[in-house]
């Protein structure tokens, strides 16, 4: 693929508001995860939380958008002159040529959780507005709304890909010549569906998740929201971030376990190599999706060793964030573009070695080196795999 400029990226979660205190909680190590005390949620879980969302409201004519996950859309959408970057875009390519892609899993479930608990005793549901919250188009239509656009509108949901697929699917939509940039990424907010159902499957970590660690024993749930613009890149782009390869797959070889030898993973990550069209020596980092349950993190460490051997270094930040499900891909886009800005890759949280039966260059303390290209991955539920190549444009 030609490479696509990143003209400007944020991200909110856990770790922080904005690109400036993600770059500072991953450089002092301070991970952004509590034990959860909002109510009706599973006993003794930690999760991501993002306080600072919860009292903002969009602006009035979008008041009927109100929910958690527009809440931190909104909240992200501020920070890093992102909106501002959207407008000058907007100057350049015209409102209707700038889509719109962006990945969530459960979007505004919240609300119809709210509304359940306030059903009649005939099982009715209250009125309330399921389009411009709960459904997964919301997200999507919202934020092309608050932007001004009137390009494509496009919502994607593959569980645990979603924010990454994004990518993928505006890097189609822009080389087919349906659009000539593209708001991509993704939200997902904390609710009662998400930690109960994986409390249900019995895979939530009794504490602050571990990727990597030889006694990790499940994962944290977090929310993120995080966007990026993304245009064509031209001769003047030269060494600045971009979105340089893209690839993805289904190995459909079960509804939620991973393939075990990651079968699916490497031909994911094959393919952004081979969309980069670079070696697997050329990636200076990888981001691993490394959610800390005992299958994925396994499957990872077989995936990525049998591409890149021990040679890259490579770790999961989901210690810092919990596992913001369809964010997580855009999120950890944006980490890997952070982290090349600032020349470090971050070592995994809580454990002192990774697990003594890993294969691949798994890191657990930080390491400030120059990072030219990285190497993003997201696997979920259903077989979906995708994998991202974030770096210097040549």
């Amino acid at each position: 693929m030609r490479p696509l400029r990143i003209t400007a990226i944020t991200a909110t979660s856990a770790m922080g508001t904005g690109l400036a205190a993600m770059h500072e909680t991953l450089a002092s190590r301070r991970a952004g995860l509590a034990p959860c005390d909002l109510p009706g949620m599973p006993d003794g879980v930690w999760v991501g939380r993002v306080r600072e969302a919860e009292a903002l409201q969009p602006p009035a004519p979008l008041a009927a958008f109100a929910c958690r996950n527009t809440r931190l859309a909104e909240l992200a959408l501020r920070q890093d002159g992102f909106m501002e970057a959207v407008a000058a875009a907007v100057a350049r390519h015209g409102a209707g040529r700038i889509a719109v892609v962006l990945g969530t899993s459960t979007s505004g479930i919240e609300e119809t959780e709210q509304a359940w608990a306030r059903r009649g005793q005939d099982g009715a549901l209250p009125p309330y507005d399921f389009a411009r919250t709960h459904d997964l188009h919301a997200l999507p239509r919202y934020v092309r709304a608050r932007l001004g656009l009137r390009g494509p509108c496009i919502p994607i949901s593959t569980a645990c890909t979603s924010g990454a697929r994004a990518f993928l699917d505006a890097a189609t939509l822009i080389a087919a010549g349906v659009a000539d940039a593209a708001i991509v990424g993704g939200a997902d907010t904390l609710c009662r569906l998400t930690l109960h159902g994986f409390a249900s499957l019995e895979l939530l970590a009794k504490g602050p998740t571990r990727p990597c660690a030889e006694d990790r024993d499940g994962i944290s749930i977090g929310e993120a929201a995080a966007f990026a613009l993304l245009e064509r890149a031209g001769p003047e782009d030269a060494g600045r971030i971009g979105l340089l390869g893209v690839g993805a797959s289904s190995d459909g070889h079960h509804m939620s376990s991973p393939h075990p030898e990651g079968l699916g993973a490497v031909t994911a990550m094959r393919a952004a190599l081979d969309s980069a069209g670079i070696a697997p020596a050329a990636i200076d980092y990888v981001n691993m999706h490394g959610t800390g349950t005992r299958a994925n993190d396994a499957m990872e460490d077989r995936a990525i060793a049998r591409l890149f051997g021990d040679a890259v270094p490579c770790s999961s930040t989901k210690g810092w964030t919990g596992h913001t499900l369809g964010a997580s891909g855009a999120l950890e886009a944006a980490v890997a573009a952070v982290c090349i800005q600032a020349g470090l890759v971050p070592g995994c949280l809580g454990l002192a070695r990774p697990d003594p039966s890993f294969v691949s260059g798994v890191v657990v303390e930080n390491r400030a080196t120059r990072v030219d290209r990285a190497l993003s991955n997201s696997f979920g539920f259903g077989g979906s795999n995708c994998a991202l190549v974030i770096g210097r444009i040549p």
